[in-house]
């Protein structure tokens, strides 16, 4: 019964398919949220792009949100989450530095 110790399978490390189906939305709406996280996080650092900060960090949270309750795979969760911390932190700084007016 070797066989029986190991659960996982032949699946390549870069995929976000780790079940063997395609999931086009879920995926894109993984790779938004990270890419998105982290421009609003190198963003919310510059003080005077604050108003810019603030609206890609809601977009970027929003879009991270729903994505989380549709995602079907692990792999999928740990971007989403990435992003959605980059996200936050950087939503917050735009906020502490003027938010969307000021």
């Amino acid at each position: 019964m070797p066989d029986t110790a190991s659960t996982r399978s032949n699946v390549s490390f870069l995929t976000l398919n780790s079940d063997g189906k395609s999931h086009p939305r879920e995926n894109a709406l993984a790779v938004f949220t990270l890419v998105a996280g982290l421009i609003t996080f190198a963003v919310g650092w510059v003080v005077s792009l604050h108003a810019l900060a603030s609206i890609l960090g809601i977009v970027s949270l929003l879009v991270g949100l729903y994505a989380q309750m549709i995602s079907a795979t692990r792999a999928e969760r740990m971007i989403i989450v990435t992003g959605l911390v980059a996200a936050f932190v950087g939503t917050a700084l735009g906020f502490a530095h003027g938010g969307f007016w000021s």
